[in-house]
């Protein structure tokens, strides 16, 4: 018994005190002894190093003084930077771009006079106003993300004290308040769950904001303290929790609940469902509970992953572009240098080359991204074909473009999670959805082999067991049977009938109660998963309703009107682990002791008793695509059952490994138990999946399904939903649990070619752990892999793994809350607003309402962001080399002066209001119709690839560059007669008008905005001339030599380039004007 109950605290403060002390000094390690650290700073390094360690804890009932820890405050805080940190924190993300920082240094080099060229303005207020904007966002963000918070943290709750009931904050609530929480009320830290108002000593809570799932969950109090009285007597007990250390897993917990004053001291054990989790909703009734866990040792802030901030792959081949940029800057600057004869103090001339051809890296390239990025996002949002789509993270919509591995989850996202009961087998006999009727004419007319039946058992059921099983069985009719098959799956569950109190007004419960309409209409049912509902609505169909159900007991009524009352003496829970659920009820009218139980084939083959059928119907009901369940019974004499009752609650009361005692003690029933029946319920797929996963893959993209389901289930749907492909092959990949057994598993799988793999998440874990690489390997040449009974975290393995191994981007798709995790690790994450709640499509990159809906978003907006941004990033760099080639073909004209061609506002007005709008429209160019691209995914393939923005794109484009920058140069020099400012003019003019026309060559489909930015441009610029009389020689602009030369010029620049471009179109046409042609 010693290990069973924890020892009691030491009540004096003195003692905590040494202890503590004593703590410090062992864990200082060897040597210390009870000496000081060598130093005060090692000591301060020493503090600010020691990451708080996690503790078990008793906290006794309504005394927070008592607590011996510090524990954390109850805030919550989203927000990344505080005021102190907001502009370092934003200006430290915004020049870790090589871009950024580049400009940073050239801008502040304009303060050495000996550097200084033109004005400081033309160098300041492109790099201000990009930083402008940066912060104005991110302020707005992080001030929404306070204003959040501070909402959260003021809610008001009621505390219990000795003097009575006061309101707290939610921030101030500390580790042993007792807190009181009303319906509809968000729970605001951990808390055990103590009393409340309802008869039945337990409550619904709502979990959705936790774990993703929309059905209510029941929690029970701790029946010492819901006996008491009246509520202030939770302070005239001296009682105490422990609890375990915090950690991350929701679905477990171990802990005692200990009363020392009464004679013996009451001893309780407390497990999950005396729990209420912070950020749950309470659903019914006022709760009272003690806090256990406050602000970040709560159980939903330990599983928020901080999520990382994505980057897409295009910024990050810009990125390299603007390296590679530089690199020809310098090597340019260099090489004016040497020719210059490195004379005088040549290194002050190095640098200003450095900052004449600066423009060669244009810092509106961001700036043209980011409105582009955001052009996109709006496009996406406004789309009608994809009604209810929102883009939440604005800087990667040209990731959709480049997916090569697509990660699905099963349930919610390619089915709709909405269960409906299909079949009935009993081994002889099997009810489809159309017999359905027979069962209720069974139900109707009671056999009366059941109540002999019932009466024999009793009798026979006094004798141990094996007597009775060796005893020659009769064989039942089917009536009895269909009986108790119904009645198991009536009473096996955990499912509440819930009435909507017609009152409407949540008063006392007491008063709300007498108004409950208990009318059939009016009840709906609750549970931990849709295919218990849909169990219990199917009995309901064929005549056996579940009409109350409370901790206690369970009420049915028969077809006849009868009620049917059974008192249930033990729950055993569904979990992931056993795969199986049961309950001891014991029936009033004839003090009968049955355990019913039902759960997975692979877990109840080896429990009920031998026959020759479920197996094999089992696999028939898998290939059909239905979900099945086992159901089986046993019963027990009230002898037996006391024996089971006092192992049970012994176990339960451990405080080490309870869980494999418990499971020990429950084993000892689970034998030689009578099968009663087999279901089949189906989960119908979403609108559209099929076409839609044909589309991706005709596009390319290798599927991948990441489901926590079991391996039959999976695999159907993977058929069903033509994930794998009729005629293909499947592998289903044994179960291995160590390294021999998965290097021969492998093996097998090699000498595979070209089939689908399917994979269960306990051997992938051993396969990873072993032969990443070579799994990697294999699986990735699958033409779609399916992955069954995967756990979160190992969702967002395999998305890293794929990331880490093939280098391609990979896109996530889920709807719960267990798909968050995958979703924020894989390259670009979309979530679905499923059945089971928002959490994934809030933590999402983008959301959607329906799967099929992906499929556009891909082919249609991801091709056209891409390609758009490829363009759009390149034609913003060309239009800074092209200036940047003048500068040099003048430099070296003119004895490779250091002297800027063009001043002050010229500058600043070229890569703004000249050109800007023309350029930036390039975001409304597309080369495919939408239905185009829909129709003919396989043009989707060729984005992967990256062809249209390389290397290669690129020096083509700095081809074009030199090529016009020095037309435009030397033509203008050639044929200027007298004076320098003609030069100036007329080649600025040929430059401006080279840009509009370069912007029409490359523009591919024709929109009416386009054709208004470029007349707008163009009549902006012949406004200003007027203007610029510092710049130009306002009378020499209006005599028609200016014109012609100007035509001469820009005709030179840019006919060949339209010639070019006619026969390439011609002779090698891209893959898709095959199509629209």
């Amino acid at each position: 018994m010693a290990d069973q109950i924890p020892l009691y605290p030491v009540r004096s403060s003195a003692a905590a005190a040494h202890r503590k002390r004593a703590a410090y000094y062992s864990a200082a390690g060897p040597g210390s002894g009870a000496e000081w650290p060598s130093s005060c700073c090692d000591w301060l390094v020493n503090i600010c190093q020691r990451k708080r360690e996690l503790k078990a804890r008793t906290v006794w009932l309504g005394c927070p003084e008592k607590c011996e820890e510090k524990h954390p405050r109850n805030s919550i805080k989203n927000q990344k930077y505080n005021i102190f940190t907001f502009i370092p924190g934003v200006l430290y993300e915004q020049f870790k771009f090589f871009l950024n920082l580049y400009f940073l240094v050239v801008s502040c080099s304009q303060f050495v006079p000996a550097l200084k060229i033109g004005y400081l303005y033309t160098y300041w207020a492109p790099l201000g106003f990009v930083l402008a904007v940066t912060i104005m966002r991110e302020a707005i963000d992080e001030f929404r993300r306070f204003q959040r918070d501070k909402e959260v943290n003021s809610q008001l709750y009621s505390k219990l004290t000795v003097r009575g009931k006061v309101q707290v904050k939610s921030s101030d609530i500390q580790v042993g308040d007792l807190i009181i929480v009303e319906k509809n009320q968000r729970i605001p830290s951990d808390m055990v769950f103590l009393r409340t108002s309802e008869k039945a000593g337990s409550c619904f809570i709502r979990t959705d904001q936790l774990d993703g799932e929309t059905d209510w969950k029941l929690k029970v109090a701790v029946s010492c303290t819901q006996r008491l009285p009246a509520l202030g007597d939770l302070f005239s007990i001296s009682a105490y929790v422990y609890a375990q250390k915090p950690q991350l897993d929701i679905h477990s917990f171990e802990g005692t609940f200990t009363r020392e004053d009464s004679d013996p001291p009451i001893h309780e054990s407390l497990s999950i469902e005396n729990t209420l989790w912070a950020n749950t909703i309470v659903a019914s009734g006022t709760v009272i509970g003690v806090v256990i866990y406050t602000g970040k040792e709560t159980r939903s802030v330990m599983n928020t992953s901080n999520p990382k901030n994505k980057v897409g792959l295009l910024d990050l081949e810009l990125n390299q572009l603007t390296k590679a940029l530089f690199v020809a800057l310098v090597a340019l600057s260099v090489v004016m240098v040497t020719l210059q004869g490195f004379v005088g103090p040549w290194y002050r001339s190095l640098f200003r080359f450095l900052l004449l051809f600066s423009y060669i890296i244009p810092i509106s390239l961001r700036v043209n991204l980011d409105m582009g990025k955001a052009a996109y996002g709006w496009m996406i949002m406004k789309d009608e074909s994809i009604p209810g789509t929102v883009v939440r993270t604005s800087t990667i919509p040209e990731e959709l473009g480049r997916l090569v591995y697509l990660l699905t989850d099963k349930t919610g996202t390619l089915t709709q999670n909405e269960m409906v009961f299909k079949r009935l087998h009993l081994g002889t006999v099997s009810y489809g959805a159309d017999t359905m009727d027979e069962i209720q004419g069974h139900l109707r007319n009671p056999c009366p082999q059941m109540q002999s039946q019932a009466g024999g058992n009793n009798a026979s059921s006094t004798p141990p067991r094996k007597a009775q099983s060796s005893a020659p069985k009769v064989r039942k009719s089917v009536s009895s049977r269909v009986h108790e098959a119904v009645k198991a799956i009536a009473l096996c569950h955990n499912v509440s009938p819930v009435y909507e109190s017609r009152a409407g007004v949540g008063g006392e419960a007491e008063y709300a109660e007498a108004d409950q309409d208990f009318s059939d209409g009016n009840r709906t049912y609750q549970a931990a998963s849709p295919d218990e509902v849909a169990l219990v609505q199917w009995t309901e169909s064929v005549g056996l309703t579940l009409v109350s159900r409370d901790l206690g007991s369970v009420q049915l009524r028969t077809p006849s009107g009868q009620i049917q009352t059974y008192c249930i003496l033990q729950m055993f829970p569904f979990t992931s682990e056993s795969k199986r659920m049961g309950v001891i009820v014991r029936d009033e009218s004839t003090a009968e002791i049955t355990f019913y139980m039902k759960g997975a084939d692979v877990a109840m083959s080896s429990i009920v008793q031998y026959n020759d059928w479920l197996e094999e119907e089992c696999g028939n009901m898998a290939r059909e695509g239905l979900r099945t369940l086992v159901v089986a019974k046993r019963a027990l004499t009230e002898e037996q059952y006391q024996d089971f009752e006092s192992r049970y609650s012994q176990a339960k009361l451990s405080i080490h490994d309870r869980a494999l005692k418990v499971a020990a003690v429950v084993e000892s029933l689970e034998r030689q138990m009578e099968l009663l029946c087999l279901t089949g319920v189906e989960d119908r797929l979403q609108a559209d999946v099929r076409p839609t996963l044909e589309l991706l893959r005709n596009a390319g993209i290798k599927i991948w399904m990441l489901t926590g389901d079991k391996l039959e289930t999976a695999t159907c749907i993977a058929k069903s939903s033509h994930l794998v492909s009729r005629t293909q092959d499947i592998h289903i990949f044994r179960p291995v649990t160590n390294r021999g057994e998965a290097h021969l598993e492998l093996n097998a799988f090699r000498r595979k070619h070209d089939c689908a793999l399917v994979i269960s998440g306990d051997s992938l874990e051993v396969c990873l752990k072993y032969y990443e690489h070579e799994l990697a390997e294999l699986a990735c040449q699958c033409p779609a892999v399916v992955c069954c009974r995967c756990s979160p975290t190992q969702k967002a393995r395999i998305a890293k793994l794929l990331q880490h191994h093939t280098g391609k981007r990979t896109c996530a798709v889920g709807d719960g809350g267990n798909d968050v995790s995958m979703i924020q690790a894989a390259d670009c994450g979309i979530g679905i607003e499923g059945k089971e709640g928002r959490q994934a499509s809030l933590a999402a990159d983008f959301s959607v309402t329906q799967f099929r809906h992906i499929g556009r978003l891909l082919m249609v907006h991801g091709r056209s962001s891409y390609k758009r941004s490829a363009a759009l990033g390149q034609f913003v760099m060309h239009r800074g080399l092209i200036i940047s080639t003048m500068q040099a073909v003048f430099s070296s004209v003119f004895y490779f002066a250091s002297v800027p061609l063009y001043q002050g506002f010229l500058m600043v007005g070229y890569a703004t209001i000249y050109t800007m709008f023309p350029v930036f429209s390039l975001v409304l160019d597309q080369d495919v119709k939408p239905e185009t691209a829909m129709l003919y995914p396989e043009l989707y393939k060729d984005l992967t690839k990256g062809r249209s923005l390389s290397f290669k794109t690129f020096l083509v484009w700095v081809l074009i560059s030199i090529y016009q920058g020095g037309i435009l140069m030397y033509g203008a020099l050639l044929l200027f007669e007298s004076e320098f400012v003609h030069v100036l003019a007329i080649s600025f003019t040929a430059l401006i008008l080279t840009e509009l026309l370069m912007v029409a060559l490359t523009i591919r489909t024709w929109h009416w905005l386009m054709a208004v930015a470029e007349v707008l441009s163009l009549g902006c610029y012949v406004a200003s001339l007027a203007f610029l009389n510092e710049y130009f020689d306002v009378a020499f602009i209006t005599t028609v030599t200016f014109v012609w030369k100007v035509s001469a010029i820009t005709m030179v620049s840019c006919l060949p380039l339209y010639v070019l471009k006619y026969l390439k179109r011609k002779l090698s046409p891209p893959s898709y004007t095959k199509l629209t042609s």
